[in-house]
């Protein structure tokens, strides 16, 4: 699921970052990696997100291309990665 729809004080882990090369990278540096847990703070106006430690406000559009997974308790499923 997209980062966008996940409620806010729920955790997930990033499974992929989908857009351009530019964006991708971007996220990337910033911490926006494959197996990283993230978590929605806020979600008023921009969201702010925890992700590695780093508290980062992110737009709906750039949510949006985070694809995150959650188990159906709503803790972080183990990936693959």
């Amino acid at each position: 699921m997209p980062l966008a729809m996940l409620p806010q004080n729920k955790e997930a882990v990033i499974v992929e970052v989908k857009g351009g090369k530019r964006l991708t990278s971007r996220l990337l540096e910033l911490g926006f990696t494959p197996g990283a847990k993230v978590k929605v703070l806020s979600n008023s106006g921009p969201a702010v997100v925890d992700v590695r430690g780093s508290r980062i406000a992110l737009g709906w559009g750039v949510l949006s291309r985070i694809i995150v997974s959650v188990d159906e308790r709503g803790d972080c499923q183990s990936v693959g990665i």
